[in-house]
């Protein structure tokens, strides 16, 4: 059988950048869940970005919940959540006995519809924090969104998890809410193996993630709790791969642009098919070519001829107001995300890939046409 495709799986650095400080960890004998790496990751990531302030933890979605806790939400307060999402987006919410409001799509941006926004607002004006997600790479339309959030005096969560090295109008996603997160699980577009990082501006709140990351262990020299606590801190290891893959990121942004403009050439004029959305000012990462059918071939057709090349492809989110789990909370918006879900198709978008493997990619594709 042919050798896999992945959809997007880890690629450390050809320099070997990530194993340096990995050694300095181990020789220090510092492999501890705090150390040098852990604080010089925060302030590189920090810098990256243009944020003051970071805490890395132990994932992104540590880095959600924490944000919440941050922001006051508490026992039955609403937040609003895009529908069209992974869980991990969501769970938070009800980590804090809070209760979700899952907004729409739009397909201008395939994120959350600031018209669903304005009426999620209009239907729950004491909302709490709203989390926006940035989707597959792809912004939100954070002009609106945050007008919108401004005038309601809300907090605003920025669910940038999948678009680390994504830019909006020359800013970095993750940089215009109260918090920012973002995921270096092994299949986003630099990785730790395991890990996240939240961002703000305002570093007291941030020193304060770190002391509820840190078991909010008090400063005193017996062990002393005066607040719940969490075991959420990255591992000095973990951070020393981070630092070598950030190194790489804008290396990694670029392939991941070759890929998706690769697929688009080869595939766009096919009957049907419609990539994810550019817009002027955006400036995606691209973290994976996604596309819609609309045609007689469908998405199930596509990635079963895949899956029997050996190459992986996945659907797109499935809305979190028709998972089993999240069905009953309130959902505001016109179906945009199911359509988005029924008829989408994420493309395999591994940043090792060889042309001779996106030719494979597309060959399989195109034969579905010529049936």
């Amino acid at each position: 059988m042919n050798e896999r495709i992945f959809l997007s799986s880890p690629h450390m650095s050809d320099e070997g950048y990530e194993m340096q400080y990995i050694k300095e960890a181990f020789d220090t004998n510092w492999i501890a869940p705090l150390g040098e790496n852990v604080n010089e990751f925060e302030k590189e990531l920090a810098e990256k970005v243009g944020s003051k302030a970071a805490a890395a933890l132990s994932s992104g979605t540590a880095a959600i919940h924490l944000a919440l806790k941050a922001a006051g939400v508490g026992e039955g307060d609403i937040v609003f959540c895009p529908t069209l999402t992974f869980s991990a987006t969501a769970n938070p919410i009800i980590y804090q006995n809070a209760i979700p409001v899952f907004i729409d799509s739009d397909y201008q941006t395939w994120n959350m519809s600031p018209k669903a926004l304005e009426s999620a607002f209009e239907k729950y004006p004491e909302v709490k924090a709203v989390i926006v997600v940035h989707l597959y790479g792809l912004s939100a339309d954070m002009d609106k969104i945050m007008e919108i959030c401004k005038k309601h005096s809300v907090t605003v969560i920025e669910d940038a998890a999948e678009s680390l090295g994504t830019y909006y109008k020359g800013k970095h996603t993750g940089t215009f809410g109260d918090y920012g997160i973002f995921s270096f699980n092994g299949n986003k577009i630099i990785t730790t193996s395991g890990g996240g990082m939240l961002v703000s501006e305002n570093e007291e709140r941030v020193t304060k993630v770190r002391f509820w990351a840190t078991q909010s262990r008090d400063h005193a020299r017996h062990y002393q709790h005066s607040e719940l606590g969490f075991n959420y801190r990255m591992s000095n290891v973990l951070a020393g791969i981070g630092r070598g893959q950030l190194k790489v990121l804008d290396r990694r942004v670029k392939k991941k642009k070759y890929i998706y403009e690769f697929y688009k050439r080869e595939l766009g004029s096919l009957d049907g098919v419609k990539f994810m959305p550019a817009n002027d000012g955006d400036d995606p990462n691209y973290w994976l070519s996604c596309l819609t059918l609309s045609g007689t071939v469908r998405p199930i057709d596509v990635m079963e001829a895949l899956e029997k090349e050996n190459i992986e492809s996945r659907p797109i989110w499935k809305p979190m107001h028709i998972q089993p789990f999240f069905e009953k909370y309130e959902f505001v918006g016109c179906g945009v995300s199911e359509k988005l879900f029924e008829n989408g198709l994420c493309l395999p978008s591994d940043t090792k890939m060889a042309d001779g493997d996106l030719e494979r990619v597309v060959d399989v594709i195109k034969g579905l046409w010529m049936k």
